[in-house]
């Protein structure tokens, strides 16, 4: 052995006598990630999940826009007012527009969002939701349920005879 090496074998050999290394909080359980195959991104998921952050963050900015707009109804849907509905849209946009005038990463289709057409869902979606929430009257008749209609277009059948 060379010096170093003596030296750290004796300051190790001292912290074990004073018992420094008794009671870690490792000791006792298997070393995390052994036997497991080498993965170069290991320190990546490690600290997504340690961190608790969402994967989607490791997306190149034109999947992660393209998700988002995927996402648009979802994210719309517990918003109060229609205003509320197209300023999220607008923003949205902004970020669409901004990667459009200087696109990087891989070359997806990205389209702004039609903030018409997604205030007219999330209207659509409100009045579901308070339909499905009204109350049922115990005292109302139930309803009949709709016998379908013969359509006019239906040639009138000629029995054979």
């Amino acid at each position: 052995m060379n010096g170093w090496e003596a030296a750290v074998e004796a300051q190790i050999r001292t912290a074990q006598e004073r018992g420094e290394f008794d009671n870690l909080p490792g000791m006792g359980k298997p070393i995390p990630g052994r036997g497991v195959p080498y993965d170069e991104s290991w320190w990546i998921k490690s600290f997504l999940e340690r961190e608790a952050l969402p994967s989607d963050l490791l997306l190149p900015a034109p999947l992660l826009l393209r998700r988002r707009v995927e996402q648009v109804p979802d994210e719309v849907r517990d918003l109060p007012t229609e205003e509320s509905v197209r300023g999220y849209v607008a923003d949205l946009n902004v970020q669409i527009v901004a990667w459009l005038r200087n696109p990087t990463g891989p070359q997806v289709v990205v389209r702004p969002v039609n903030a018409d057409e997604t205030v007219r869902r999330w209207r659509a979606d409100r009045r579901r939701a308070a339909v499905a929430d009204a109350p049922v009257r115990a005292d109302a008749p139930p309803v009949p349920p709709r016998r379908p209609r013969r359509a006019w277009w239906l040639p009138w059948r000629r029995r054979a005879a």
